[in-house]
């Protein structure tokens, strides 16, 4: 948490790079607002601050309708570092607890539920239900802003199985009943359209190009402001397409989805594939001062993949050869495999490539039957998105597994040591521990690949030593 002085300091200036680093709450009114809010400031004796939303709130503060809190990046300080606790985090935003039991997400967790319990008090002062019914009700006062659903879809969407417990649930966190809060003249939307906010700096212009070089012709769509894709989420199938808005600091995101009922875990997942929570300001401030003399590009983002399974396909047919060439056995992958749409594919699930000879794929056949094994593997897994258990599969080796975390599920502190253009970059700065880098050894990754170009337009990797 930051100091009062320096969140005084952030609030008076509008400092967009603090937005959702904390929040405001206003004394005299009982509301909570983002430190970019465009109101006249409270005097500083009727403010107080804290680090999240979810703190305000359950001090008795409701977010205010003008700025809309719910709308600001998440922040990871608040989140803290522990592995089991930031695990826990993802799986409940992608819903578990709606569609299971606290028992069965710690068995995925591998933990007893009084040591849960006990976690999410100390970090959060809650439990992980009413964490988990405070991100429904935050998300939905996004769709009841930015969208024109029905308040029942709408409930829907945000994992309520009843209007009535919807309703309840939104007056006791939000302060309103839903209807309350839909007024006529706001500013939403037809359709699905909803504004992803972040901290700038963002450095759109290396993601895009980097997006654009592998992009797959009917899976992906690349422009000079936008990105998008065809997606799916268990059963659910859909698309979307996010364009950059820097003025307004946020990507506009057009979505469409044949069952609202994983919407949040599938915005979720968008704004973990566009890196929109990272605070590139603290990450490369403790580059700068752990590596001296390391050109920085501002604002830099993992190039995220929409699922680990789809990184870990990408890793093994990109291992030695060029982004072309990879590009092009992705590209026949999908067309033959992938589920049609009006336009194009989805990417194949596990099943559809562990069930196929892969004969029409122009690679050795080493190869071929590392990507039907770890297909099969993950088909069979009760949850295998976690790339580095990977390493245990014949033919997958560190470079391919540590590749997929961070691109398949955003791990921020991933360091490929085996790539010869990180070990190029790295040579010149002299004398550099890249372990003082961590916990942010992705973008540290990121900078030395921005400096340091793969020769002759080669995925920067190794060749994984098939055992």
């Amino acid at each position: 948490m930051l100091d009062p002085a320096q969140c005084r300091q952030a609030r008076l200036a509008r400092d967009a790079r603090f937005d959702g680093r904390f929040v405001v709450a206003v004394t005299t009114t009982g509301i909570y607002c983002r430190p970019i809010c465009p109101a006249t400031p409270p005097h500083e004796r009727n403010v107080r601050y804290f680090d999240s939303a979810l703190a305000a709130s359950q001090d008795g503060f409701r977010p205010w309708l003008r700025c809309r809190p719910d709308s600001a990046p998440d922040s990871p300080a608040w989140r803290g570092t522990h592995t089991t606790f930031e695990r826990a985090l993802r799986l409940i935003d992608e819903g578990v607890l709606r569609d299971g039991s606290l028992g069965a997400l710690c068995d995925r967790l591998g933990v007893g539920e009084r040591y849960l319990r006990q976690l999410f008090q100390q970090r959060l002062g809650v439990s992980p239900k009413a964490y988990a019914l405070h991100r429904q009700c935050l998300f939905a006062k996004q769709l009841l802003h930015q969208t024109t659903l029905p308040i029942t879809e709408v409930a829907y969407a945000s994992g309520f199985r009843s209007l009535r417990r919807f309703n309840d649930a939104f007056r006791r966190h939000i302060g309103l009943a839903p209807r309350e809060l839909r007024r006529h003249g706001d500013d939403g939307v037809d359709g699905l359209t909803l504004m992803l906010a972040y901290r700038p700096p963002y450095a759109w212009r290396p993601l895009h190009d980097f997006h654009r070089q592998r992009a797959i012709d009917g899976l992906e769509w690349v422009g000079e402001h936008h990105y998008g894709r065809h997606i799916y989420w268990g059963h659910a199938r859909g698309w979307f397409t996010a364009e950059h808005d820097p003025a307004r600091h946020a990507f506009r995101v057009r979505l469409a989805l044949d069952d609202l009922a994983v919407l949040a875990p599938v915005v979720r997942r968008i704004r973990r594939c566009l890196d929109l929570d990272a605070d590139t300001e603290t990450i490369e401030a403790h580059l700068d001062r752990v590596i001296p003399g390391l050109p920085l590009t501002e604002g830099l983002r993992l190039p995220g993949v929409w699922s680990p399974f789809e990184a870990g396909v990408r890793a093994i047919l990109g291992q030695q050869v060029s982004i072309v060439a990879a590009r092009r056995l992705v590209g026949t992958l999908v067309a033959r495999l992938g589920e049609p749409t009006e336009t194009g594919h989805h990417f194949p699930t596990p099943e559809d490539v562990a069930a196929s000879e892969l004969d029409f794929l122009r690679m050795p056949g080493a190869r071929k039957a590392t990507l039907q094994r770890f297909a099969s593997w993950y088909a069979g897994a009760e949850s295998g998105d976690d790339p580095l258990q990977w390493t245990a599969l014949k033919g997958i080796g560190p470079w391919t597994a540590n590749y997929a975390a961070m691109r398949g599920t955003g791990h921020p502190d991933i360091w490929l040591d085996g790539d010869a253009g990180v070990r190029r970059a790295l040579g010149r700065l002299g004398g550099v521990d890249p372990a003082s880098a961590a916990p942010w050894r992705s973008y540290l990754t990121l900078q030395l690949w921005s400096q340091e170009p793969a020769p002759d337009n080669l995925e920067p990797n190794v060749m994984e030593a098939t055992r």
